[in-house]
C-alpha cells in the first residue's frame, strides 16, 4: 500500500524530521557506549525537539485530527477498514512519552545508564512505530476517507501549522543542524 493523500504526505514527511533527530540519538547513545560523557546540550535540545515539534506539532495532526476521523470511519456500520490500528498506535505513542521521561530523569540526574536505556528504548520503539504508520495506517486511512474528510482535515492541519509555525521553524533548524 501507498501514501495517496496530501494529509498522510504530510505526516510521513514529518516522520523524516523525527527519524533524523532518531539517527544522532542513536549516534549518542553509541558515543555514550564508548565511554564519552553525556551531551546536555545535545540532550536537552532532542528532548525538548520530541516533546514539542513530535508531540504538539505532528501529534496534533495525528492524534487530535487523522486518528479521530479514522476512528469515525472505522466505527461506520458497513466500514471498508478490516482492522482499526489507532489504539496500538496511540499506545506507543504513550509509550514513546515514557522513554522520553527515563532519558530526561538521566540527564537531569547524570546517570548515564538511563539515559542509554532511554534512547534505545525510544529509537527502537520509533523507528517501528514509523514504519507501521508509514506503510500501513496511513495508506488504511488514504483508502478508508473520503475526499470530503480529506479536505476538512487539511483545513484542520492548516490552522495546526499556523499556530506552531514559529516552533516549525526553531525544530526544523534542529534538525537542519544536525547534519
Amino acid at each position: 500500500m501507498q501514501i495517496t493523500t496530501k494529509t498522510s504526505k504530510i505526516l510521513a514527511d514529518e516522520h523524516q524530521n523525527i527519524l533524523k533527530v532518531i539517527d544522532a540519538l542513536s549516534d549518542e547513545c553509541n558515543n555514550l557506549d564508548v565511554g564519552k560523557e553525556i551531551n546536555k546540550d545535545f540532550l536537552t535540545k532532542a528532548i525538548d525537539f520530541i516533546r514539542n515539534y513530535a508531540d504538539r506539532f505532528h501529534h496534533a495532526k495525528e492524534e487530535d485530527i487523522l486518528f479521530k476521523e479514522f476512528v469515525k470511519c472505522a466505527e461506520q456500520e458497513g466500514s471498508c477498514v478490516h482492522c482499526n490500528p489507532v489504539e496500538q498506535m496511540l499506545s506507543e505513542h504513550d509509550q514513546g512519552r515514557e522513554f522520553v521521561k527515563e532519558m530526561e530523569q538521566g540527564l537531569i540526574k547524570n546517570n548515564k545508564e538511563k539515559v542509554i536505556e532511554g534512547i534505545r528504548g525510544y529509537t527502537s520503539l520509533l523507528k517501528e512505530h514509523i514504519f507501521k504508520e508509514d506503510n500501513i495506517l496511513y495508506p488504511m486511512a488514504d483508502e478508508s476517507l473520503d475526499k470530503k474528510t480529506e479536505e476538512t482535515m487539511l483545513k484542520k492541519f492548516e490552522k495546526v501549522e499556523k499556530e506552531r509555525s514559529a516552533d516549525k521553524r526553531k525544530y526544523l533548524a534542529f534538525v537542519k543542524s544536525l547534519r
